[in-house]
């Protein structure tokens, strides 16, 4: 593969404990390295599916702690085995089991992705949130290596545009920022991460319902997979609402035409003796 077939990722692990069906889902940057090659299973969305059917062997990869309290660029790795079933999908004991795909028709698919090394300095997200969200096209004085090409290159990652998916595209120019970044560092000293005070006199608005899936309270990406199920908790599933409840008519007061809510016993009152 030359340097202008090879194509460049970005994909999210976390890096912290998290027990699904009684399995710990965690995969750091150490578990990578020690498991030098890993299967990149549990991935239930279909964007991402698609973008690993995409890969090759030699395509370079970003690997990204995600939803958790530091999520960042934590090392690189690449391409080793191309898209084939994941047979997770189909066992019933995992905990990112499927039980609407079969074996002879999988609708999952997973990679596997070998580690190529730490990144010297690990590269926050807050930092390339500040970057992004920058007026300016020069860049601090810090990073002022990586140049205005550097800065629109980080503007342009799909990780401070969109944020959510666990596997993304990433540019050539950006992996290329990305390493000189890890290599130098440069930005201990600088603030940034933290939201200014809003100055707003106006009421806070009552929050709406959104009907978007429920994802782990802990993540902080805005924008994470382990060697038992390599998926992103932040990112949202290929699945559908529930649709609410009817009311009866019997429900309603026909004289205020209010909703009559029954009062109902609390399942944690037990009965008496």
């Amino acid at each position: 593969m030359t340097s202008t077939d090879r194509k460049y990722w970005l994909m999210k692990a976390e890096p912290d404990s998290r027990v699904v069906k009684g399995k710990d889902v965690k995969f750091s940057v150490d578990d990578f390295e020690a498991a030098r090659t890993t299967p990149w299973e549990g991935v239930r969305n279909f964007e991402a599916r698609n973008l690993m059917k995409e890969m090759s062997i030699g395509d370079k990869i970003l690997f990204y702690h995600s939803n958790c309290k530091s999520p960042g660029i934590a090392g690189f790795a690449e391409v080793s085995k191309e898209a084939y079933p994941d047979y997770t999908a189909w066992d019933s004991s995992h905990p990112y089991f499927d039980p609407k795909t079969k074996q002879d028709d999988p609708k999952w698919f997973m990679i596997d992705a070998t580690f190529l090394s730490r990144a010297e300095h690990f590269v926050p997200l807050s930092l390339l949130r500040h970057i992004a969200e920058s007026a300016r096209s020069d860049p601090p004085d810090e990073i002022a290596y990586i140049g205005t090409e550097g800065m629109k290159a980080v503007k342009a990652m799909p990780l401070v545009t969109r944020g959510r998916l666990s596997v993304q595209r990433v540019s050539q120019e950006c992996w290329g920022i990305i390493q000189i970044m890890s290599e130098k560092g440069g930005w201990e000293e600088m603030t940034f991460g933290k939201k200014k005070p809003s100055t707003s006199t106006r009421p806070r608005q009552p929050a709406t319902n959104n009907f978007r899936a429920k994802t782990n309270p802990t993540n902080n990406d805005g924008g994470g997979s382990e060697v038992e199920g390599n998926v992103d908790a932040s990112e949202e599933p290929d699945i559908k609402p529930k649709k609410g409840k009817k009311r009866k008519a019997s429900d309603i007061d026909t004289g205020t035409q209010k909703v009559m809510v029954p009062h109902r016993r609390s399942v944690r009152t037990k009965k008496a003796d």
